[in-house]
């Protein structure tokens, strides 16, 4: 395997190792965190923020591949690295880069705000630290959908720090939302090897965000409306989870990334940016149009 793999990167082979088609959900990340920040949104350093999260969001990818590839040339083996298109040291090292070049821009930010964002450099490390832990000790371990919704919960944490200097508590109570999210995503994620689904009741981390979100459908507008989405579809996701032997993993879980736009979405919402919402919101389809032509897991 790791002998006779090609040592360059195709863009094709690129973007599946990064699950580009993924990546909206990053950028929506982006835009709730800075809605939430109450800083004045400039639109220069929001696209750099995402630029910024979609390199660690990306090099994270790789970094799981690399880490990943004894289980995969087992599991998975049309994976990119077992599959010998591409060699896993050349996989780390484009994953060691990409964390880098990440870094670098927040440090940029910050600079370039007289140092206002350095909590946000601070941010990065955190989430540098958060991707390296997930990726390097996934498999078997009980506690890793929390260090993955750790990831998600630190891109919001970092963007308003870089924004503003600080948390804001609607931000502070949206990353604790997503956290839950993401551990009912990844506890799903983790069913895709196995035959038949394990224990389902970790999903229930995916009612805390409808919950917290609660006070919006009483009033009439984007908000009860994404509210209605998203339920419906992680009730459908759920719904495809319990069919056992039938049941669609990889279907699900694609539809529950997709999902974390419209979560972010109701973030937006409940701040009061219904028409950055609903641009939120677009994140949606587009991730899974994505999905079709990029696989996301």
């Amino acid at each position: 395997m790791g002998s006779s793999a090609a040592t360059g990167l195709s863009w094709p082979v690129a973007l599946r190792l990064g699950r580009v088609s993924n990546l909206p959900t990053v950028w929506t990340n982006v835009l709730a965190g800075a809605v939430l920040s109450g800083a004045v949104l400039s639109a220069v350093d929001v696209l750099v923020l995402m630029l910024a999260l979609s390199l660690f969001y990306i090099a994270g990818m790789y970094l799981n591949d690399a880490f990943d590839a004894a289980h995969d040339a087992v599991n998975r083996p049309t994976r990119p690295i077992p599959a010998g298109v591409v060699s896993r040291a050349t996989v780390m090292g484009a994953g060691a880069v990409m964390m880098a070049v990440a870094l670098a821009l927040l440090v940029g930010l910050a600079v370039a705000g007289g140092g206002l964002g350095l909590p946000g450099v601070a941010g990065g490390v955190a989430l540098i630290a958060a991707i390296v832990a997930y990726d390097a000790w996934h498999k078997g371990n009980p506690v890793s959908p929390v260090i993955m919704g750790l990831c998600r919960l630190l891109v919001y944490v970092t963007v308003a720090a870089a924004l503003v200097g600080s948390l804001q508590l609607q931000v502070i109570w949206a990353a604790g939302m997503a956290l839950c999210y993401l551990i009912g995503l990844t506890y799903a994620a983790k069913q895709e090897d196995l035959k038949t689904p394990g224990r389902l009741w970790p999903l229930l981390f995916l009612a805390a965000p409808f919950v917290y979100a609660l006070p919006l459908l009483a009033q009439i507008g984007v908000g009860a409306a994404v509210y209605v989405v998203l339920l419906a579809v992680v009730l459908y996701a759920v719904s495809l989870m319990m069919r056992r032997q039938r049941a669609n993993i990889g279907r699900v879980v694609s539809l529950l990334i997709a999902g974390i736009c419209l979560l972010d979405a109701l973030f937006i919402a409940g701040a009061g940016q219904p028409m950055l919402a609903l641009l939120a919101a677009l994140g949606f389809p587009l991730t899974l149009i994505f999905q079709r032509w990029i696989p996301g897991t």
